[in-house]
Parts: structure tokens; C-alpha cells; sequence
């Protein structure tokens, strides 16, 4: 298995699906009249490897606008709007063309994110590189100090900026890093628990994903902990069509324990845009480039 699963909300999510569903247990999105193909009986692995190739490799780039409105226990309301950039390295032992169909390929990958507002945080620029068989490189520029950051793998699964999302939430976490398990298989769901293989690098004991089984489109995330108490919740809350990728345009983090929340929104979302490799640097955290951030 290469690379990562996503686990959470951002334009990263290219999803494609078969059909309109729900799941029982939540209010979350439905997906429509996209056809099935012919379904056949999956390994785990491939389970997990489609399901990642959907959430992070449809499309050679993307952009977004997105708007994430935070709510604490309280019920008081903040807000963060950014764009996000994604550049993914392409297969060099395939036509560009024929990777569109391929699910095994899942090279490295640089996401940038620019922070639009509110004022306090204009021009904090997130940076990731996501690599493979090693952590990822990400940076936090902050324009106040002009300071570029560096931001350790052990600071991964602290907030993102604020909100309920993490940063492992945002780059994404490595498959390689656990055990997965399929649980249940029902008419619409794969459910796959994954267990991580160094719990002390980690807040949860595990973590369950609804994946359907059509369209390996993550639905769903559960987070547990070890007193294997339900404290974490993800759920994908709305999905259009874009360019012939079905895309999630609206979900949810949620923090059982506070009871607070993240919503983040996505518009003016386009794909295969051309964007270069080449503004995924520092030189580019302190001078965005414009162009791409429209």
C-alpha cells in the first residue's frame, strides 16, 4: 500500500460515487446519478488503496475556496476562510492520459493553503509535502513575525489554526501507520476499523471509517479512545459534481467531549487548473502566487 487515506475534509477529497445513499446512524451526505461498475469481492488492502486514491488522486491538481465556521461549547462562532492548492507528482512510467484510470499509483503530493480572513490570521500561508515511507515536510508561514515555521511530526494532531481539524487531519495520515480491519460489510458500506501500530504517537486507540462500497467515497470517521469511548466524529454532509468528479462540498468535525465543531464549506472549486510545482516553496509562503489563488 502507498501513501495515505484522508481523513478528513479539504478539496483533497475527490470523490466518486454510484448512487444515492445515507447512513442510519448520522445525517450525512448523499451521492447521485453517477453508474456503478460491475462489483467484485476486495482484499482490505485494496479497500484501503482505492479508498485513498479516491480521497486525495482524482484529478492532476486542484483549488478551492473554502469557509470553516468553528463553534465552541459555548455556542460562540469564529470564522477562517482560505484557499487551498494541491499538486500531485504524476506517474513518469505512464501516459498522462492513461493515470486517470489507474488506482495503484499514488506518488508524493504539496498542498498550500492561504488564509484569506479574518484579518488576525491574512496571509498565514500552511504548507505540506507529503511524502512516501517518511513524515512529511510542513511549514506554517506567519506574516506578523515574517517568520516561516517549521512544524515537528509530533505536532501534527495538535488544531489546525483553531479549529476542530488537526493537522494530520489536513495533509493527511500515512496508511503504513495501521492495522486495518474490515468489521462490517453491509448493502452500501464497507466499514473498516484501523488500528494504530504506535498508539503512543496518538490520541485515539482507533478509529472507524464508513466507506461506500461503490464509490470508496469516507462518508464517515469515528475516533475512539482507550476506554473505547466514541470522542471524535467526521462526517462528509454534502457532495456535487464537478468536472465528472463527484466532491465533497461540505462536512464536519465534531468533538464529543466539548461538544464543539468545525464546518467547512467549499466553492469555486475547479481541477487540473496547471498548477506548477514550483510555487509549492518558501519563496512562495511570503509572496503567494496570485494567479493560482483566485
Amino acid at each position: 500500500m502507498t501513501e495515505r487515506i484522508s481523513l478528513t475534509i479539504f478539496i483533497l477529497t475527490w470523490l466518486l460515487s454510484f448512487g444515492s445513499y445515507t447512513i442510519a446512524e448520522s445525517d450525512t451526505a448523499k451521492v447521485t446519478d453517477v453508474k456503478a461498475p460491475e462489483e467484485k469481492v476486495l482484499s482490505v488492502d485494496e479497500i484501503v488503496n482505492k479508498t485513498n486514491h479516491v480521497a486525495y488522486y482524482q484529478g492532476f491538481d486542484g483549488r478551492a475556496k473554502v469557509k470553516m465556521m468553528i463553534t465552541d461549547s459555548q455556542g460562540r462562532q469564529r470564522n477562517r476562510e482560505l484557499t487551498i492548492l494541491r499538486w500531485d507528482q504524476a506517474d513518469p512510467n505512464q501516459p498522462k492520459e492513461e493515470q486517470r484510470k489507474d488506482s495503484s499509483f499514488c506518488g508524493e503530493q504539496k498542498i498550500y493553503a492561504f488564509f484569506n480572513r479574518p484579518a488576525d490570521v491574512y496571509k498565514t500561508v500552511f504548507m505540506v509535502w507529503k511524502h512516501l515511507g517518511k513524515d512529511d515536510d510542513r511549514w506554517m508561514y506567519l506574516p506578523a513575525l515574517d517568520l516561516v515555521k517549521r512544524i515537528s511530526a509530533t505536532d501534527k494532531r495538535t488544531s489546525f489554526v483553531g479549529t476542530h481539524f488537526f493537522y494530520e487531519d489536513v495533509s493527511g495520515r500515512n496508511i503504513n501507520d495501521d492495522v486495518h480491519e474490515l468489521v462490517k460489510a453491509t448493502k452500501d458500506y464497507y466499514v473498516l476499523k484501523n488500528t494504530p501500530k504506535n498508539p503512543k504517537l496518538v490520541g485515539f486507540a482507533y478509529f472507524e471509517m464508513w466507506i461506500h462500497r461503490k464509490s470508496f467515497v469516507v462518508v464517515k470517521t469515528d475516533y475512539y479512545d482507550k476506554q473505547d469511548k466514541k470522542y471524535r466524529t467526521y462526517e462528509a454532509l454534502g457532495i456535487k459534481q464537478i468536472q465528472g468528479y463527484s466532491t465533497v462540498t461540505k462536512a464536519k468535525m465534531t468533538d464529543l467531549r466539548t461538544k464543539g465543531n468545525t464546518i467547512a464549506e467549499y466553492s469555486n472549486i475547479k481541477y487540473d487548473v496547471g498548477i506548477p510545482e514550483s510555487i509549492f516553496t518558501e519563496r512562495y509562503l511570503r509572496k503567494p502566487a496570485r494567479k493560482y489563488l483566485k
